[in-house]
């Protein structure tokens, strides 16, 4: 798939891709219902928006048994960067900086999560 053919998934779109990338192939009924544990949500609505995702060719469906298993086409990684560079651009006119700093200032960053932070500068300044 090229660059400008891959799909830009929705926020619905995204939330079950989210749920197959967890638990792999999976049934409409096990996407739905681990969709419900956080809000209310049709089980034709979840079938439906499966059935245009494999249109979309976000997911393929193996309709060879009676409960058709649906996996995701979209890997995981890519999907992230492209959703990020995509917010980057927007919200922060592609300065990865300003994303951070924002980022670190809203929350409550643990020690941990500093310490892989500047575990990854380290990489970063050390492959330059």
């Amino acid at each position: 798939m090229s660059l400008e053919k891959i799909p830009k998934p929705t926020e619905s779109e995204l939330e079950i891709l989210q749920v197959l990338w967890q638990h792999g192939p999976s049934t409409v009924r096990l996407v739905h219902e681990e969709l419900s544990k956080n809000k209310e949500v049709g089980y034709t609505t979840t079938l439906k928006l499966m059935q245009i995702m494999a249109e979309k060719e976000m997911l393929e469906a193996d309709k060879t048994s009676r409960s058709h298993i649906y996996r995701p086409l979209l890997e995981e990684e890519r999907t992230q960067r492209q959703l990020l560079d995509r917010f980057l651009d927007a919200a922060f006119r592609g300065s990865a900086s300003k994303l951070v700093m924002q980022a670190l200032g809203n929350s409550n960053t643990s020690k941990a999560e500093l310490n892989e932070i500047r575990n990854l500068l380290d990489k970063l300044e050390g492959g330059k």
